[in-house]
């Protein structure tokens, strides 16, 4: 915690003198987009097209939860005209420090360019009475991980849509070709994917983290425990046997997690359980060698091989 505070005073310090940085400006014409993640960045590029110049800050084999500051992250919002985030308070542990350094009064909150994404999806696991750190990485405002969902890729690919329409009216019918090419493109690819999410559904699995709770509300698998006894919390030895007792009962075949999680824990409840373990990208550019470079993509990606685990 020590280094990343002073990464961002580091980062924070240059802001305050550093100009506009002209290479980071988009050519003229362009909507700026500024996006916190790779997802929302890819759906921002489809729908905008040429029209926008698109950058994110964090990429999709990282936690988006732990950022670490750059002062080009600053410069970037400086610049920007837009800037939409997951919001939830996914990036609460850097947003809101870099947005002040980058002084651009069009993505503070009620600017123009001020874009929270979470504001059009039906938000699951809204936290209930009090909150604190005794109950783990909870989000009080419900969870953030929702463009593990299509259904909120075409939302926020809606909102992206609308937002640029508003800012830049005379690219409003190519923002509209675009949004529909989209939708379009992720309906074909649901269609192919249907036998996939027929073996998907009702199958027991375990997840690493409360982030594919959204996934399996699309798909229909049943997430029978979580690796974490909390959301961030790693797994007593006692809360493992647990875990390991409700596989037995339950008949599950697979541990789903991210990359950016250590798996040795994994590996260790599957050699003692005969689950599989698979390390799945949730987002983006989440893993390499994996051919998920879009969105789509990786939708696809995640689904197959879910499915395949299950068979």
């Amino acid at each position: 915690m020590i280094r990343k505070t002073l990464t961002l005073a580091a980062a924070l310090a240059l802001a305050a003198w550093a100009p506009p940085a002209r290479a980071a400006t988009p050519p003229p014409g362009r909507l700026n987009v500024v996006t916190s993640t790779t997802d929302l960045a890819d759906i921002a590029g489809a729908v905008g097209g040429n029209r926008v110049s698109v950058v994110h800050i964090s990429e999709g084999y990282q936690d988006p939860h732990f950022v670490e500051a750059k002062p080009s992250f600053i410069l970037r919002l400086r610049n920007a005209d837009v800037f939409a985030f997951v919001g939830l308070d996914l990036e609460i542990g850097w947003m809101p420090l870099l947005v002040d350094g980058a002084r651009n009064p069009k993505i503070r909150q009620g600017g123009s360019g001020y874009l929270d994404v979470s504001q059009v999806i039906p938000v699951l696991d809204r936290a209930s009475g009090n909150v604190d750190r005794s109950q783990g990485d909870v989000h009080p405002m419900g969870n953030p991980h929702y463009w593990l969902d299509p259904e909120n890729g075409r939302r926020i690919a809606r909102l992206f849509r609308d937002r640029f329409v508003q800012l830049d009216p005379a690219g409003a019918a190519a923002y509209r070709a675009n949004e529909t090419a989209f939708e379009g493109r992720l309906n074909a690819a649901e269609t192919a994917w249907r036998a996939d999410l027929a073996t998907i559904r009702g199958k027991p699995v375990v997840a690493w983290h409360t982030s594919w709770r959204y996934f399996a509300e699309y798909n229909g698998m049943s997430i029978v425990g979580f690796m974490e006894p909390k959301p961030g919390v790693p797994p007593s030895a006692s809360h493992l046997a647990g875990l390991m007792a409700t596989i037995r009962r339950t008949g599950a075949k697979v541990i789903v997690m991210e990359p950016f999680y250590d798996r040795r824990t994994a590996d260790l409840v599957a050699s003692r359980t005969g689950v599989k373990v698979l390390v799945l990208p949730p987002s983006v550019g989440g893993l390499r060698g994996a051919p998920v470079g879009d969105y789509v993509s990786l939708m696809r990606y995640d689904v197959a091989q879910l499915a395949a685990a299950l068979r």
